[in-house]
């Protein structure tokens, strides 16, 4: 029997979904998988595929992958007698013999699309095909299968919902001192509420005593908006935008934190708070979409259209201890429901069916 795993969008700086899918691999290898990937991973059975087809290489990168996966990748699946194919996200041959079994992580592109851009008739009408030709679609949350069935009219026995997790052997409390920041993890985009969280920062009322982190990839479209909010706020010496930060100094600047902050408008699960709460950090994140099903009750939840209720939230946890050591001790608690060995076990009996 012969499980491909297309691994074709793997980055080299991995966030997101390239997290998810290599740290299910470990627990994948049970099935003696064919991994079809770039570059060589240790310990697999490897076969190689075109380099540069990922979000790095921009919309040419997605476009690239796209035609391979339609007309290269059903050759590969017969040559290597495969009788299913896994992938990480909603991408496989449509129209052919191969059976597949995909992951979708949101709905996020359709409902906040971006005008103009090219990859809103991916979503609109590659995926939903992708999704009623798949054998079985495994998702990432009870919030997510909701969407699936809602948009999509895909009926909820197709859907698995497994929820994602951590490393536990990275993030964990490291006893650090607190430093003065609030941090916020993620892309800069529109949907994640960078915007608000300026304005929420701004309005804390001794917020020269403080600064506010945000880790995650310069978003060139998005991100000039925001420097020039913080420019007109007089925040230039206090907004700190760290650029991508390398996997292994997260830790390290999650335990340091105040708080974080994860306002975000929707999200198909929300990895960083779960980081979060496993180091420790007290968390503040939107009642909206999966985000109250990750934290639980483990997390202060902000309507995230209402700039005043961040700011509630941020001055609440700068100055009470008292709230900062429950949330805390809370997190470290709640964060132990995941872990990366439930996700890889829950995966594997769903692909089993199919092999």
């Amino acid at each position: 029997m012969t499980l491909l795993i297309n691994l074709s969008f793997l980055l080299t700086q991995p966030t997101g979904i390239s997290t998810y899918a290599l740290n299910l691999l470990p627990h994948l290898q049970q099935l003696y998988p064919t991994l079809l990937v770039s570059q060589n991973i240790p310990g697999y059975n490897c076969y190689p595929v075109p380099p540069n087809q990922t979000a790095e290489q921009g919309v040419k990168g997605h476009f690239d992958r796209l035609i391979w996966t339609q007309f290269q990748l059903p050759q590969i699946y017969r040559k290597l007698k495969s009788q299913i194919l896994f992938s990480a996200l909603p991408e496989a041959p449509l129209y052919s013999n191969c059976r597949f079994v995909v992951t979708f992580l949101d709905m996020i592109p359709l409902r906040f699309p971006k005008r103009f851009s090219p990859l809103t008739p991916y979503h609109r009408y590659y995926t939903p095909q992708v999704l009623n030709q798949a054998q079985h679609i495994i998702c990432i949350s009870q919030t997510t299968a909701k969407d699936i069935t809602d948009f999509y009219q895909i009926p909820a026995s197709k859907i698995s919902p497994i929820p994602l997790a951590y490393d536990r052997t990275h993030f964990s409390p490291l006893n650090l001192p607190t430093r003065n920041y609030f941090l916020y993890i993620g892309r800069q985009e529109p949907y994640k509420n960078i915007q608000r969280l300026i304005s929420a920062f701004a309005a804390l009322p001794n917020c020269k005593d403080y600064e506010l982190w945000l880790v995650g990839p310069i978003d060139s479209r998005y991100t000039p908006t925001l420097k020039v909010q913080v420019a007109e706020l007089g925040l230039t010496n206090q907004v700190k935008f760290l650029d991508y930060v390398p996997y292994s100094e997260l830790p390290k600047i999650i335990n340091q934190a105040i708080a974080l902050v994860f306002p975000s408008l929707w999200e198909g699960f929300g990895l960083p708070v779960l980081e979060a709460m496993a180091c420790g950090t007290p968390v503040i994140t939107s009642n909206l979409s999966s985000l109250p099903e990750v934290v639980g009750d483990a997390a202060i939840l902000i309507n995230p259209y209402n700039t005043a209720e961040i700011t509630e939230a941020m001055q609440a946890i700068a100055n009470d201890f008292g709230l900062r050591s429950r949330l805390s001790s809370q997190g470290i608690t709640h964060s132990q429901q995941f872990s990366w060995e439930k996700t890889g076990k829950a995966t594997v009996e769903v692909l089993s069916r199919y092999l």
